[in-house]
């Protein structure tokens, strides 16, 4: 009988007013985990981006299996920020080189389409070391993203507050409107991470 294989998924990216959503899945060995386990590894918005990096650096040098999925700003004003989530993490799933037995989604919904067994665990990421793993990876892979995006639209300051609706980012927007990685369908009532 094949070994249990158990991924966990998570996204980054669902509340700012600018750049991709991005998702990743990840399959820990119990080796991974431990190691990961003994350096913090949490929740990524429960660590600082010093923390998330060394964590993910970890993983990669680990040889965690992950995968990652990003949808961009046009996808995301087109399909909705939670199916642009969903795909993501489906596209992700798919991708892993090991085919997962289960998977555990972070939050309250399961992966539409996914031909995967499938769990939903609130606050998985807390909860849960695989999911863990994925919201590291989506959360460092969108924070490169986003301060690649601060030297092309510097004005934005992206690299700062990485698209979520702060206080700075909102009058930045007022001062220059929208530039071209702005979700265009979004008012900004999310959070400043998510």
């Amino acid at each position: 009988m094949p070994p249990y294989v158990i991924a966990g998924t998570d996204e980054a990216g669902r509340g700012p007013l600018a750049g991709p959503v991005v998702a990743a899945a990840a399959v820990l060995t119990i080796e991974q985990r431990e190691l990961l386990l003994s350096l913090g590894l949490n929740d990524s918005k429960k660590l600082i981006a010093k923390k998330r990096e060394k964590i993910f650096a970890a993983m990669c040098e680990a040889g965690v299996e992950w995968r990652a999925q990003a949808a961009s700003p046009r996808v995301i004003d087109r399909i909705n920020i939670l199916n642009a989530s969903l795909w993501c993490m489906k596209r992700s799933v798919e991708r892993l080189r090991v085919r997962p037995t289960l998977v555990l989604v972070d939050g309250n919904r399961l992966v539409p389409g996914l031909a995967v067994r499938q769990k939903a665990v609130i606050k998985g990421d807390s909860r849960v070391p695989a999911i863990a793993a994925a919201s590291i990876a989506a959360k460092v892979l969108r924070d490169r993203v986003m301060e690649s995006l601060d030297k092309i639209y510097p004005q934005y300051q992206f690299a700062k507050h990485k698209g979520y609706p702060s206080a700075l980012h909102r009058a930045l927007v007022a001062e220059y409107g929208p530039s071209p990685v702005h979700r265009l369908s979004f008012r900004g009532a999310g959070g400043d991470e998510d």
